[in-house]
């Protein structure tokens, strides 16, 4: 039961846990790639808890869970830390997308 709550709790706290200025994950290529990595946990999670807590099924949920956690509570922050979008991407994209709107 702490598990859950927590796992709901950390996905709340996702906006002040993400130190990046940059909100959008498709200027930041190591953020998109853990969240992949994150559904694709989430998709092992919910395959799991749908068969006997038996096995390698617990090995497996184990380390999904864990990798689950950690991308909230370890992997978000250092990513936001570390990974630094390149201004002159954004600002492109940003005027890209103001030239289709005309």
């Amino acid at each position: 039961m702490i598990a859950m709550f927590t796992s709901i709790a950390a996905a709340f706290f996702v906006p002040w846990l993400d130190t990046s200025h940059v909100r959008s994950g498709r200027f930041r290529p190591l953020y998109r790639m853990t969240f992949w990595l994150l559904m694709a946990a989430w998709l092992v999670l919910a395959y799991c808890g749908s068969k006997p807590p038996e096995g390698a099924y617990v090995t497996v949920v184990s380390v999904a869970a864990a990798y689950y956690f950690a991308h909230f509570l370890l992997l978000l922050p250092i990513i936001g830390l570390l990974e630094r979008p390149s201004p002159a991407s954004v600002a492109e994209w940003d005027a890209a997308r103001k030239r289709r709107s005309n």
